[in-house]
């Protein structure tokens, strides 16, 4: 096999996981430098896939979810073979600037303090949401009904530390205050719900939805402490070329259609780049 043969048939491979023909792919050139990427040709992007609809593991093994469109869609106009690793989300931040990968697609929630380490583009706004067994329909209706109750939460994340404010708050009124049992992963934390582990489970508004409509538990409070959520690099200049593209999508209508095939409402501001220095 020639080297040109070689180069046309990893093309191929390229523009067959992208959904794209050979043809297009093959003339298709990058505006992302292979020297602004740890795989020349590839964005590689860490996800913790434990949050359906937005980002799971499906029953064949496939990773699926509006994320994870959404990520491949970036690669796509980028020119770029998606490629994603699955990893928990405390290691998600320290992998980044350990140039594991290129880009955070996890839903990492957008602070002052981490777009002082990293470049940041918010993208999404999300809430969270309290979900309790179907046992408790109706028994758990606000924040003061979870005195004295223990509740669940994936460690390190946005979801933990309004769950700690919300004890705090309870406790700043007089209240009993929660008991936050923190675990690995939401999957973690809502089979310890059903297994009675915990009174409740604290996740963001999309998982909890998806598990009542599974009719697996009941969302009992939603659109908590609404928050931007972001994609997150550690190159500036990659940063820059995938805030380019969610403006074309915008344009286009793409970004609006894949958000609401999802019902998740989409981003109402212009999207930026934020980081170091920004």
């Amino acid at each position: 096999m020639t080297k040109n043969s070689l180069r046309l048939g990893t093309v191929a491979i390229a523009a067959l996981l992208l959904g794209i023909s050979a043809a297009t792919a093959a003339s298709c050139t990058s505006p992302v430098k292979d020297s602004d990427l740890i795989k020349p040709g590839t964005l590689v992007m860490s996800t913790n896939p434990t949050l359906p609809p937005l980002q799971f593991v499906d029953s064949s093994g496939e990773l699926k979810g509006m994320r994870i469109e959404l990520g491949t869609e970036i690669a796509k106009r980028l020119c770029l073979t998606p490629e994603y690793i699955k990893i928990d989300f405390d290691a998600m931040v320290p992998g980044l600037q350990g140039g594991r990968w290129d880009m955070i697609n996890t839903g990492i929630f957008f602070t002052p303090a981490r777009a002082k380490i990293m470049y940041m583009i918010p993208y999404e706004d999300q809430a969270i949401s309290i979900s309790v067994g179907n046992a408790n329909k109706g028994k758990i209706t606000k924040p003061e009904d979870l005195n004295g109750k223990t509740v669940g939460v994936e460690l390190g994340g946005f979801e933990e530390a309004q769950t700690r404010a919300m004890d705090k708050s309870l406790k700043d009124k007089g209240g009993a205050g929660l008991t936050v049992q923190t675990f690995d992963t939401f999957a973690t934390a809502y089979q310890a719900l059903r297994a009675g582990q915990v009174d409740a489970v604290t996740s963001i508004d999309g998982v909890a939805e998806e598990y009542q409509k599974r009719g697996d538990f009941t969302r009992a409070m939603s659109g908590l402490y609404p928050s931007p959520v972001a994609l997150a690099f550690k190159n500036k200049a990659l940063a820059d070329a995938v805030k380019t593209v969610l403006d074309d999508m915008k344009k286009d209508g793409s970004y609006d259609k894949l958000f609401a095939s999802y019902g998740t409402p989409p981003f109402p501001d212009a999207f930026v780049v934020a980081g170091p220095g920004l």
